[in-house]
């Protein structure tokens, strides 16, 4: 049995987990996020050899990754809404195309601009293929197997996001680093020829007849983009220069735009009125520190392994494996405890024990020897976040009524992309960092501030978590159920995995 064009779009959800049919769409939408989250991790690897390849300097390295996460955040929360209304196949087969062609340009990319331009293409790719690949399971496979048909994804997914390091380690050591995109390519065509043939199409009828906020979007990447480009431009050019001066002065104007734009819209695509609830705004403040300090450490720890501790890529890229692992096995366990002793605890231990794993890293320096120095404050690392990302996801959702769960993940996966894109741009110019990541004598003392001062964010989170967050999800429901409903376009309903970029997209609340 398989799936083609002509499959009406209001097909029955009917897949059986474990069946042919189930099968090849568990296999495409695996490998279709697979993709991007691979490539996702495997970028910051090869930074130090795309700046000496490409004669690049800091904030142009800053931009291969903020063009990505930029475009990624800005378009997140649009992109399930285009699956609802085009068709969730449809928009997941642009996405993977869009990706592959965007990857192919990164891969034969002349010089930083272009290279610069598409990762933006790619990040647009990753909103579209990311909500629509968990999307197309939930609508696709019969109820009583969407469960495990989605824990499948999960596990795999957290396996390609494992082995990413390892695989772009390896490119970048025996080959280029134009091979990290390259090698998307021929997983982007078997993806879509797989999904062209075995994939259901499916709509959502109501989602048909409502605006998208395309203002809202437009708003906030210009406000986005300006504060980046600003504040990325401010370490090489100073706070007086033209440039920089009309860049956040675009982007603060462009925030603000978004922000009334988003107040008075009828179909808004982030309805402020989310953020009357305490509970979900103080979670979201912990959100931005949290993901905008681990944003920093990805960013600096796989390049100082390298420029300064001169690890190999491979080497380098393997560093932060326990990280991962530790996640896909603590993960769940952290979320059980978490529904039996409250959200509180956890959320206030967990960046606290971060907090220590990034003194640690801060320490990492020219004679650092991996199982000495890298690999315990990892591991340490590890468990401090295992136990804080699943209570934060839970507490986010449960902080929105049912209806709205969708869309208080989707804002909450937004607000941590746009903390890390923020603090990616900022960290390099008060950190003292200059305008090249390829100086030993510069970066080291520039990335030891820059742990500090995420394990400063670190401590923030716990102690905002201590005086805000409820002790037990039935106050926060409590909250919930008091407040008025939010009247807004929802997302689509998609699950993601516990993910270092950002928090898991859930469509329902995690704890009952």
């Amino acid at each position: 049995m398989t799936f083609t064009g002509d499959t009406p779009s209001n097909a029955p959800a009917s897949l059986r987990y474990g069946a042919g049919p189930g099968r090849w769409v568990l296999f495409a939408t695996v490998l279709g996020t697979g993709m991007a989250f691979i490539d996702g991790t495997v970028v910051t690897i090869a930074l130090p050899r795309m700046g000496a390849g490409l004669n690049a300097d800091t904030s142009g390295l800053q931009w291969v990754v903020n063009a990505y996460v930029l475009t990624l955040a800005a378009f997140i929360l649009l992109g399930g809404s285009l699956g609802d209304r085009f068709g969730r196949r449809r928009v997941f087969m642009v996405g993977i195309g869009l990706f592959a062609a965007a990857s192919l340009l990164c891969g034969v990319a002349p010089n930083i601009a272009t290279l610069i331009g598409a990762r933006a293409l790619q990040g647009v790719g990753g909103a579209l293929l990311t909500p629509g690949s968990l999307a197309i399971l939930q609508s696709s496979f019969a109820p009583a197997d969407r469960t495990r048909a989605i824990g499948a994804w999960s596990g795999l997914a957290g396996v390609a996001g494992a082995i990413g390091p390892f695989v772009g380690g390896w490119l970048v050591e025996v080959g280029s680093w134009r091979l990290i995109f390259l090698i998307n390519l021929p997983v982007a065509l078997v993806v879509l020829l797989v999904a062209g043939r075995h994939v259901p199409e499916s709509v959502n009828n109501e989602a048909a007849h409502r605006r998208l906020d395309w203002a809202g979007t437009l708003l906030g990447t210009i406000g986005l983009a300006g504060l980046t480009h600003g504040l990325t431009a401010w370490s090489v050019r100073g706070p007086t220069d033209p440039l920089v001066f009309s860049s956040l002065l675009i982007g603060g104007a462009g925030m603000v735009a978004f922000v009334v734009t988003e107040a008075r819209s009828t179909h808004p695509m982030l309805p402020l009125s989310l953020f009357r609830s305490r509970t979900f705004s103080a979670v979201n403040v912990v959100t931005f520190a949290i993901y905008g300090a681990l944003a920093c450490v990805f960013f600096f720890v796989v390049i100082n392994l390298q420029v300064v501790s001169r690890f190999s890529p491979l080497a380098a890229g393997l560093g932060l494996l326990p990280l991962t692992v530790l996640m896909l096995l603590l993960s769940a366990r952290a979320g059980a405890l978490s529904s039996r002793i409250g959200p509180r605890i956890p959320m206030a231990a967990g960046p606290l024990i971060c907090a220590l794993a990034l003194v640690l890293l801060s320490r990492i320096g020219a004679d650092t020897s991996y199982f000495g120095s890298v690999f315990p404050a990892v591991v340490v690392l590890g468990l401090g976040l295992s136990l804080t990302v699943a209570p934060l996801t839970s507490t986010a959702l449960a902080a929105a009524q049912d209806r709205n769960a969708g869309l208080a993940s989707g804002v909450n996966n937004a607000v941590a992309r746009t903390a890390g894109l923020l603090a990616i741009a900022v960290m390099p110019l008060i950190s003292g960092l200059g305008d090249t990541l390829t100086n030993p004598a510069t970066l080291g003392p520039a990335y030891r501030t820059s742990m500090l001062i995420c394990a400063g964010l670190m401590t923030a989170a716990a102690v905002v978590a201590v005086l805000t967050i409820p002790s037990s999800y039935a106050a926060i429901r409590q909250r919930t159920d008091d407040e008025p409903p939010v009247e807004a376009d929802e997302l689509s309903p998609v699950r993601m995995h516990c993910s270092l970029g950002a928090p898991p997209l859930h469509p329902s609340r995690a704890v009952k």
